[in-house]
This record gives C-alpha cells, sequence and structure tokens, in this order.
C-alpha cells in the first residue's frame, strides 16, 4: 500500500516549470527522501501534496484523499515542519504543544495529555517548562516535529530538518525521525545533506528541473557509480601491476585503484599471485555524494 502517490504532477510559475511531471510513489510507514539541487522542485512537491499550493496538472493522493478534491481530508492526515521553526521561543515546549493541540481542535484536558506524551518520546520532559528560546537547535527541531504529530499523522513532510544544526544535534534529530518512523507514521523528508537521506531513507528518490531522473533504494543509486572500490598502496611496479591488474595507477601516492567485480578475495588473490609488496589495502564503497553528482551532472547536460 502506497501512502503517497504522485503522477505527471506540474506546477509553473510564470515561465518556471517549477514541477514538471514530477512522480513519487512512498509505500506506508518508511522514511523516503526527496533529493535534489536548490531550485530542483522539492519544496513546491511537498506544498503540492501538503495542499499548500494548487497543482496545474497531474494527481496525487495522500493516506487515499485525493489532494484537489478532498484537501480537508489530507490536512486532517498529515504533519507538516517546515526548514523554518514553528514554535513560539517565549513560550515553554510544553506551552507550545498545548497550544498546537487546542489549534488542532483537541479540548484542553486532551492537548496537555497529548503534550506531555509527546514530550516525553521526544526526550524534552526535563525541560518542558522552561521557555524555548532556552533550547539548544536540536532540541527546537525535536520540538518542531512533535508539533507536526499532536494528530499522530498518518503522514509527515519533514523539509530539510537539520539545516544548520551541528552534528550532534542533527543525530539527535535522526534519533527522533526514526522513532517517527517505527510509529507507523510515513515520513517524507528532503533534504540537502547526502549523509542524512543515506542514514534515514530506505528509499529516495532524486529530483532536478522538476521532475523525477533517479528512484531507489540507496545502495541502487551508489551501484550506478559503479562497484566497490580497491586501493592498494605499493612499495614498487606501479604501472607494470596496474597493468597486469586492469585497475589505474597513480605514481604519486604510490597506488592502484581497482575496481571490484568478483569480491576482495579475487582481488587480493591476483595481487598475491603477482608477488608485490603491498603496504595497505583499502576497501571503498561509493557514496551517495557521488551518486547525486553523477545523477544531477547528467541532467544539468542534456
Amino acid at each position: 500500500m502506497h501512502t503517497l502517490i504522485a503522477e505527471g504532477l506540474r506546477k509553473r510559475y510564470g515561465d518556471l516549470a517549477a514541477l514538471d511531471g514530477f512522480d513519487l510513489h512512498v509505500p506506508a510507514g518508511v522514511i523516503h527522501g526527496l533529493l535534489g539541487p536548490n531550485g530542483a522542485g522539492k519544496t513546491t512537491a511537498v506544498k503540492a501534496l501538503a495542499t499548500l499550493i494548487d497543482i496545474d496538472e497531474g494527481t496525487a493522493t495522500v493516506a487515499g484523499f485525493d489532494v484537489r478534491t478532498r484537501s480537508a481530508g489530507v490536512r486532517r492526515s498529515i504533519g507538516l515542519v517546515g526548514q523554518n521553526a514553528a514554535v513560539d521561543e517565549i513560550l515553554s515546549g510544553r506551552q507550545n504543544l498545548i497550544m498546537f493541540g487546542r489549534l488542532f481542535g483537541l479540548n484542553r484536558s486532551d492537548a496537555q495529555t497529548r503534550a506531555g506524551d509527546l514530550l516525553a518520546a521526544f526526550g524534552l520532559a526535563e525541560a518542558a517548562d522552561r521557555p524555548v528560546k532556552t533550547y539548544s537547535g536540536g532540541m527546537r527541531r525535536r520540538l518542531d516535529i512533535a508539533a507536526g504529530l499532536i494528530l499522530t499523522p498518518a503522514v509527515l513532510f519533514l523539509d530539510e530538518p537539520t539545516t544548520g544544526l551541528d552534528p550532534r544535534a542533527r543525530n539527535e534529530v535522526w534519533t527522533s525521525i526514526r522513532e517517527v518512523a517505527a510509529r507507523g507514521t510515513t515520513v517524507l523528508l528532503t533534504t540537502q545533506y547526502l549523509d542524512e537521506a543515506d542514514q534515514l531513507a530506505s528509499g529516495i528518490t532524486v529530483v532536478d528541473h522538476g521532475r523525477v531522473i533517479a528512484a531507489g533504494t540507496p545502495e541502487q543509486l551508489k551501484r550506478q557509480v559503479g562497484g566497490d572500490r580497491v586501493t592498494v598502496t605499493l612499495r614498487g611496479r606501479i604501472e607494470e601491476t596496474a597493468r597486469l591488474l586492469g585497475g589505474e595507477a597513480d605514481e604519486e601516492n604510490q597506488t592502484i585503484t581497482i575496481e571490484v567485480t568478483s569480491g576482495l578475495i579475487d582481488v587480493v588473490r591476483r595481487i598475491d599471485d603477482l608477488g608485490v609488496a603491498v603496504e595497505d589495502l583499502q576497501l571503498r564503497r561509493p557514496t551517495l555524494d557521488e551518486a547525486f553528482l553523477k545523477l544531477t551532472s547528467k541532467e544539468a547536460v542534456r
């Protein structure tokens, strides 16, 4: 079952095609990454799926509700955390969540109960009654995500949730996002941090110029760059060994890089058979950064 379905979405702003035939299929209960360069159409896609903007063409459903004909149903089924914090810095964390609960239609007692549950779930119970202006960046973003979960949505949209955070704060937010998905909420995550998508997402859609240019698991996208590579540091015979092994020689660093096609053990045996003196051997797998750069550079030259 797919919680998010978009087919052929188009949205123009004058001469600019923000979405140009955008497609998306996201199963229920997973974290799905939406990647792309600045201006690729990521935020426009989120706004369209969240019914914040009208689409010009195409169809989309969120949690079974059509974004055009049943927008109220969509809004009841989603949470949205944008790039900028939505919480009030003067209020405490608890007061913020109670306020959001009341805005979503909960009575005061239910809003207080829900606020307490979310503060505990996101590790904010001890800071619940402190003003948000005293929170760290990671705490504020976790409170933001908690606010997006007031009504336990079927889908949570996270638009670049860790922009500007330090590594520790990013890890705190990552933990919270994993916990959200573990409870059954589908998470659509837009991000410019490739390691973030690699760490969190089970599926990734890469978008550029308003259309999808690649989709798959992180491992599938990485394989588009090529297989694993072994870098061997030798004490000599660099050119000769590179030629015999079919690798790429780097005379300056005394290394040979070999693409692994039949397993690491086979590469090691071939090196051993040549009788060369090996100082170091490292296995390196393609990164999502490399896949992203390859995919978007292809798109740029079309």
